[in-house]
């Protein structure tokens, strides 16, 4: 048995390496920004993001923060004490050489174990080549034994060799050399896949995405997260794993109380216990689900006052879910619908820009002070600007990250927080200053997304004839 070990003092500012997913580099940005947020830090101008490299370089105050933000995030995949870089072999080995030895000891001493991985980006080395880079490091003052199965520190060499896949270089563009301090949450991609899930519908939100917009939500334990268009409740599964108490509506009775035809195939009908009770008591969440009530967003439940910790959803965008509403006879042509339940209500169409007005106006009035609001916004990418994303001025926008449908449609995640308190005069504030009129583009979404669906495929149509 090995004596106690020297545990490393504490550092006011350590460099951190991350290892991160690749395609999503707003969405991992902003989620990392969240983050560091939370956890009292600040994501500074001096961070190193290189949009085409799966490495970026971080500065975070202290390892105790670093391992906080990757029991969070399910965008990146590793996180290092960064100890040394280069563009070269050379460079790398004396920015090694040029590291504080009093921060490495630590982790060097002769009652310690480790081992070195070495990961390379867009190629594969052989075993000899990757012995030979570890023997390169015989300078590293290291004193402990090699230990492959259980070390007590774990050392990587980075190496990235591009993006090209038919275009590798000889030797890599960046190298690295780190101690190894957590890794991410990308487990819960797989443990909370919609494909096992019990209560799904058309819509249900990718496991993924519904970490991330619950992380950009800063949602923590003991928050009340809410989402206005619930449907399967998805989005609420991901903050209520986070700690959150959750609750949302929904104008569909049927989805709301498990009822009608099943998504799956194969499956005619629902089940009796598929509903959203039932698909947080799969994961073990049930305590954290506080209800799902049959409402329209458009015509709010809730009393005055702030309510809620973050506002997490997902609108209708009327292209597998229709946009609707409630309404009266005299308002509008509606039709009657009628559930397995007999019951009846009557619907209108109910517009985009209307939809995200509504959002705003009720996130400005229900959100707790530097709560968040998380949505989606759909786009028709040929005419997108910034000027057409919703505003408020009790809500400030934090970040704005695009995830492409199709060559000509998109989708925007929207993150905005509450700066100000809700007035009687913010009612209808969007109305002002004539900044109303470039939204209602939203409302021709649907047409112009499945316009792109008809061009292509007369143009597929087309190139087979030839």
């Amino acid at each position: 048995m090995h004596g106690p070990k020297r545990q490393p003092s504490p550092v006011t500012s350590t460099h951190v390496f991350t290892s991160l997913y690749i395609g999503t580099a707003a969405l991992t940005r902003d989620e990392i920004k969240s983050l560091l947020s939370l956890h009292g830090g600040q994501f500074s101008g001096e961070q190193e993001i290189r949009v085409n490299s799966p490495f970026w370089i971080l500065n975070i105050p202290s390892e105790e923060m670093a391992r906080g933000l990757m029991k969070r995030t399910v965008c990146a995949k590793s996180i290092f004490e960064l100890w040394g870089h280069g563009r070269s072999a050379g460079e790398l080995y004396a920015s090694l050489k040029n590291y504080p030895v009093d921060k490495m000891l630590p982790y060097l001493q002769s009652d310690s174990t480790y081992k070195i991985h070495i990961h390379t980006f867009n190629k594969t080395l052989t075993q000899a080549q990757k012995i030979k880079k570890i023997d390169a490091l015989e300078f590293l003052p290291f004193k402990g034994k090699v230990n492959l199965k259980k070390p007590e520190h774990i050392f990587w060499i980075l190496e990235d060799y591009g993006m090209d896949p038919n275009n590798v270089p000889e030797e890599p563009f960046h190298l690295y050399f780190g101690r190894w301090i957590a890794d991410g949450q990308r487990e819960l991609i797989e443990s909370y896949s919609v494909k096992k899930r019990h209560f799904i519908g058309n819509t249900s939100m990718d496991a993924c995405l519904s970490f991330i917009m619950a992380n950009h939500g800063g949602v923590k334990p003991n928050d009340v997260v809410y989402d206005p268009f619930v449907g399967t409740g998805g989005l609420l599964i991901s903050s209520a794993h986070f700690g959150a108490y959750v609750c949302g509506t929904d104008i569909d009775y049927n989805t709301i109380h498990g009822l009608g035809k099943a998504t799956r195939k194969n499956q005619k009908w629902r089940g009796p216990d598929e509903n959203i009770r039932a698909n947080l008591r799969q994961y073990g969440l049930e305590k954290y689900y506080l209800d799902a009530l049959v409402s329209d967003s458009s015509r709010p439940i809730w009393r005055k006052g702030m309510l809620f910790d973050a506002i997490i959803t997902d609108p209708p965008y009327g292209i597998r879910e229709a946009t609707r509403r409630t309404g009266s006879q005299k308002e509008t042509d509606k039709t009657a619908e009628r559930s397995t339940e007999n019951h009846i209500f009557v619907s209108s169409s109910y517009h985009l820009s209307d939809i995200f007005f509504d959002l705003l106006k009720f996130a400005a009035e229900h959100l707790v002070m530097g709560g968040r609001l998380v949505y989606w916004l759909p786009i028709y990418r040929p005419e997108y600007t910034e000027e057409i994303i919703p505003r408020h001025p009790c809500l400030k926008l934090i970040s704005n990250c695009e995830q492409m449908l199709s060559s000509h449609t998109s989708r925007r995640l929207i993150t905005m927080e509450k700066v100000k308190e809700f007035k009687d005069q913010d009612q209808n504030s969007y109305l002002l200053d004539g900044q109303y009129m470039p939204y209602r583009g939203h409302n021709s979404f649907r047409e112009k997304y499945f316009s792109g669906v008809t061009k292509r495929i007369a143009k597929e149509e087309k190139d087979n004839q030839k």
